[in-house]
């Protein structure tokens, strides 16, 4: 922990401070969220469609306001988006824990989805803009505090929500209303180049700037190929449990052992981020680690698929074992794939814009891979369900373990090809004349 805060010391103030914010942020919204779709199915009595409508408007304005976050972030500046991202979730929170209508609670909803599309690309400009050479490292140190939020989140929630939801609510809001103040007064203000050259010279027009961004092709094509690792990487928060479910059950038994996916993925991360990029940035070019990470992440699941060729003991000491031990290895390998991917994906990202428009690129690339994270979980959950029905429990990880190999082949042939090198930041972007 002191190597990790002496690190966290060699960056500027406003670095710092980002890296904190996240882990708030987090803080914050884990607190709430795991627990919000037994409010509304239980202490309000929604029926089910209406809590995944709920749930479904947060996700789908966050994921579909992330290009218009970023490009807000590129035109007006990183700290007005992450203090106006902070505020809107402020009042989401609390209104999510004072209001029982419907019309109230997704607005609510689609609130909180709109502040995590406003902070989320200009956090991460902000960050590589300051981090300087050093942006592999800083976005390292920035996934130790993002996922010491998310560990440490639910449990703060679990406490409060054993008292009340709408205390979660509203200590949820009020840490964010902290963290704006905070901003307001601590967070240097960051303007990005392009918007002082835009003040200069009357700038581009907005659809112009995404025409430049579309016809990107080395972004586009490596967005695309990332999708895999993000469906990856969130099957710890849904084909691990289902299959620790299914053996286990939904009792104790099943829920400590999904307790251990998630404490196992956390604090792998927390523990060995920094140190897991020191060696691959000294051993690998960026598109050598991001081949290395992906094809880890589809060899997790390998342990998965061993273990439906095990019949299921009788012994509770062997059910344990079964239930426990594969899925606890594949978090574990989930996590050391992103660790190793994560922070030359961020980097790769900047390098691909030209650090031009940083904000909305990785607005963009946050939109194609939710999306992706979308058909990949409808993709999963399909074939969970067929698998079941068929007898053939080894088809899912079967599944996933060609998907992450797959989109680690299509990023070694961009490696090869040079398609991940640096666009000149002097020229502009292809469709933007």
């Amino acid at each position: 922990m002191k190597g990790l805060l002496t690190q966290v010391r060699s960056y500027e103030r406003s670095v710092q401070l980002l890296m904190v914010n996240q882990f708030t942020i987090n803080l914050g919204f884990y607190m709430l969220m795991p627990y919000l779709a037994a409010h509304l199915s239980g202490t309000l009595g929604l029926a089910g469609w209406i809590v995944g409508l709920v749930l479904g408007v947060r996700n789908f304005s966050q994921q579909g306001m992330f290009l218009v976050g970023g490009t807000l972030a590129d035109r007006l500046g990183y700290k007005p988006m992450i203090v106006a991202g902070c505020v809107l979730r402020t009042l989401g929170f609390a209104t999510l824990g004072l209001v029982d209508s419907l019309p109230a609670l997704l607005a609510a909803s689609a609130a909180t989805g709109l502040a995590g599309a406003l902070f989320n690309p200009a956090v991460r400009a902000y960050l590589a803009a300051d981090a300087g050479e050093r942006r592999v490292e800083a976005f390292a140190l920035f996934n130790v505090f993002y996922q010491a939020g998310i560990l440490l989140g639910p449990l703060a929630g679990m406490v409060l929500t054993g008292v009340d939801f709408r205390v979660t609510c509203l200590v949820s809001a009020a840490i964010f209303a902290l963290l704006s103040v905070v901003q307001i007064h601590a967070l240097p203000a960051r303007r990005p180049e392009d918007a002082k050259r835009q003040d200069g010279d009357g700038g581009q027009g907005v659809l112009a700037q995404w025409r430049g961004i579309l016809a990107n092709r080395p972004f586009l094509l490596f967005s695309i190929a990332m999708i895999g690792s993000y469906v990856l990487s969130f099957q710890v928060y849904l084909a691990l449990p289902l299959e620790v479910r299914r053996l286990g059950g939904d009792g104790e038994f099943g829920t400590a052992a999904v307790a251990m996916l998630f404490a196992v993925s956390g604090l792998t991360t927390i523990l060995g981020q920094t140190r897991v990029t020191a060696w691959c940035k000294a051993r690998y070019e960026p598109g050598q680690a991001l081949v290395r990470g992906l094809a880890a992440m589809g060899l997790a699941f390998v342990p998965l698929l061993l273990a439906t060729a095990v019949p299921v003991p009788e012994s509770r000491i062997g059910l344990w074992l079964l239930v426990a031990v594969p899925p606890t290895l594949a978090a574990l390998l989930l996590a050391i794939g992103t660790m190793i991917a994560y922070p030359f994906e961020m980097d790769t990202i900047v390098r691909l814009s030209g650090d031009r428009l940083v904000a909305t690129h990785y607005g963009l690339y946050n939109t194609i891979c939710g999306v992706g994270i979308t058909v990949g979980n409808l993709g999963t959950g399909a074939a969970l369900d067929a698998a079941r029905a068929a007898g053939m429990p080894a088809l899912p990880w079967i599944a996933l373990i060609v998907i992450g190999l797959a989109c680690a082949a299509a990023l070694y042939a961009l490696h090869r090809t040079g398609r991940l090198a640096a666009q000149p930041a002097s020229e502009p972007q292809p469709a933007s004349v």
